[in-house]
């Protein structure tokens, strides 16, 4: 119980910061990134689409303020909202999930989530999806639709559940290895030395940035359009020339960065146990 307030608190919090970020419901362009998959999420929040013969496969929902905007995008691109079978998330907190129980019960698609985020996902406190897990997810598992097949990531830390999807698409007569990172960060507030609720949570950090530098990637995606420059992107994108999602350079210097800006925090809290992050 204490783990699910630990939880829903940040969630509530996540809610709180989206007051200040107006990228968060600001609409995005919808386009094809490569392949079968398409970006549908909002200047910042990042929604991603993967469209099959047997329907799609929606990963992340954002709050709920945003699906009209999330519908808009799909059928702006010839797909239909009601053709979701499969929603899927980087990890339970609100701005990547708050509306996964209202898509659910739109569409009718099936709600997949890794295992430890998954009594946040049905939990009914305030900001959370209270939506029904149809397939509880283990890392490495599989999730196909229509000759489409995801692999589920566990990356912990941000949430104990934290996933990051892999997935290859076809593009120019190659097979692309696409990464979309759950996420890596260490929010103000998080506690990693002496955290009760989550004991685990810096070596799962640890482990975190050991899987994402292992991982091939030619397309770098993220939970957040921030972490992989969506807009810059999406710029270049317009102007033509090479694929400028096509980034494996950048997805390495992002892990970097991230992991040397998470160990930097975690000496200092080692440092001053009882000091969350800010």
């Amino acid at each position: 119980m204490l783990h699910c307030a630990w939880l829903s608190l940040f969630a509530f919090a996540a809610a709180l910061l989206a007051q200040g970020n107006p990228d968060w419901h600001r609409s995005f362009p919808a386009f094809r990134i490569a392949g079968n998959l398409c970006y549908v999420g909002t200047a910042d929040l990042a929604v991603y689409l993967v469209n099959t013969p047997q329907g799609n496969i929606l990963i992340n929902s954002d709050f709920e303020q945003d699906v009209p905007l999330i519908r808009n995008s799909i059928e702006q691109l010839g797909f239909h909202y009601k053709d979701t079978k499969i929603v899927l998330i980087s990890h339970a907190h609100g701005d990547h999930d708050a509306a996964t129980g209202l898509i659910e019960r739109e569409t009718d698609a099936k709600l997949m989530v890794m295992d430890a985020d998954v009594p946040e996902e049905e939990s009914k406190a305030r900001g959370r999806p209270g939506a029904r897990v149809n397939r509880i997810l283990h890392d490495g598992d599989t999730v196909e639709l229509g000759g489409a097949r995801l692999t589920a990531r566990l990356t912990p830390g941000h949430t104990k559940g934290c996933t990051t999807w892999t997935m290859q698409v076809q593009e120019g007569g190659r097979a692309l290895n696409v990464v979309i990172v759950g996420s890596p960060n260490v929010n103000p507030g998080y506690i990693l030395v002496g955290n009760k609720t989550y004991p685990q949570i810096a070596q799962d950090y640890v482990k975190t940035f050991a899987v994402l530098k292992s991982l091939p990637c030619d397309l770098f995606l993220g939970a957040h359009g921030a972490y992989f420059g969506l807009k810059a992107k999406y710029e270049k994108m317009k102007a033509g020339g090479p694929n400028p999602f096509i980034d494996p350079d950048g997805y390495k210097a992002y892990v970097a960065e991230r992991e040397a800006t998470f160990r930097k925090e975690w000496e200092r809290q080692q440092q001053n146990p009882g000091s969350p992050a800010r």
